[in-house]
């Protein structure tokens, strides 16, 4: 395999889809996919505590290099003893590269090949990540999964452009390689570009497959192109990555877009939205969002769904959370993001068992049939 710090078990393959059901096994537990991978960008999963994550069935959640490389610091981190000490979780870790962030903050950063100069967005002093800089750091941090250093590709992009910067992700993908020297206890996972065009895709899926790492992201969608387009790329992408390496699509979290990559043989996702959303009043539930902002839930002292046992449909109701909201309480976001980030764990524990018994086309239509519109 190249990686000892990681391996992966191919359960069951749907039989009228390429969704299927798997084991990731790290040094730090096993990871039952497909998954949803909660974010905690800071060493945190936002208004949540780490205990109450793991109850809820999350075996991996993960952080970002580069905001924890300007704050706390890596060294901070590393003298804790690791990202797990510090932020005391003893389940898997995935760290980012950094790579999302050249993309994320355009207007602050300079790309060269030997990596990005970017200004802080904390202070606006002057910092500069490489491949070999991002390796450090996430060595430093101690993540059981860590990311290859790329260039997130916005849409649009022109074809010439999407080229060069895909081959300049491979150059920094094979530097990445040459820093990883951790391969005990830490796997490095590499991301497919190639922007929306297909045989670009193709040919840098090819490419990264013959460095036979542990496993592959696809990088560059969900970034503002058309859904259907996004799905037609998606297609493409994942029948030309490894079979036997577990697949990660990264940045997606909408119920709809979990069930078609999964529908697609992708095995792991994450994505900042169930608590994000949650900070602004919204819950996913059986039945649809509910935006609990709205005067029709002042009276409503029914859960926030009825086929929910997570601790805030067990506790509260829609008129006591819109109360909270109302009134600029901390606690409508640690209850609003409790509830969103166990729906959408239990909704691919729910994906997981419909894959084991052939009938993962039929939980699609249940679900969508309940959930609505997207």
């Amino acid at each position: 395999m190249g990686d000892n710090a990681l391996s992966f078990k191919l359960i069951k393959t749907d039989s009228k889809t390429k969704a299927r059901r798997g084991q990731i096994t790290t040094r730090h537990g096993v990871i039952e996919t497909p998954v949803f991978m909660p974010v905690g960008t800071q060493a945190t999963v936002k208004a949540m505590k780490p205990e109450e994550v793991k109850e809820m069935g999350a075996e991996i959640i993960l952080s970002n290099t580069y905001h924890l490389y300007l704050r706390p610091g890596q060294d901070i981190v590393k003298e804790a003893g690791g990202l797990h000490k510090f932020m005391n979780w003893d389940g898997s870790i995935l760290t980012d590269s950094g790579g999302f962030q050249v993309f994320s903050l355009s207007g602050i950063r300079k790309i060269k090949e030997e990596g990005v100069r970017f200004q802080s967005h904390i202070d606006g002093s002057y910092h500069f990540i490489s491949p070999e800089k991002s390796i450090e750091i996430q060595t430093s941090l101690g993540s059981d999964i860590m990311m290859a250093f790329d260039e997130c590709i916005p849409y649009p992009a022109d074809r010439s452009y999407v080229r060069e910067s895909t081959e300049r992700t491979t150059r920094w993908l094979k530097r990445c390689k040459e820093a990883h020297w951790n391969t005990e206890n830490q796997s490095l996972f590499g991301i497919m570009q190639g922007g929306m065009y297909k045989d670009l895709r193709k040919e840098h899926a090819l490419t990264i497959s013959e460095l036979d790492l542990p496993g592959y992201a696809i990088g560059g969608l969900s970034v503002g192109e058309p859904k259907e387009l996004m799905l037609e790329i998606l297609d493409d992408c994942v029948e030309y990555l490894p079979d036997e390496k577990p697949r990660y699509m990264m940045g997606v979290g909408t119920p709809d877009y979990l069930f078609e990559g999964v529908e697609r043989g992708v095995d792991m996702f994450d994505c900042v939205l169930p608590t994000r959303i949650a900070r602004h009043g919204l819950a996913m539930t059986s039945a649809g969002r509910v935006n609990i902002k709205n005067k029709k839930h002042e009276r409503d002292f029914s859960p926030l769904d009825h086929k929910c046992d997570c601790y805030t449909c067990r506790n509260y109701s829609k008129a006591y959370l819109r109360h909270l909201f109302k009134a600029d309480e901390m606690l409508a976001s640690i209850l609003l993001s409790h509830h969103n980030l166990h729906f959408l764990i239990n909704m691919m524990k729910n994906i997981r068992k419909a894959i084991e018994e052939d009938r993962f086309i039929e939980y699609k239509k249940e679900f969508y049939e309940g959930y609505g519109r997207f």
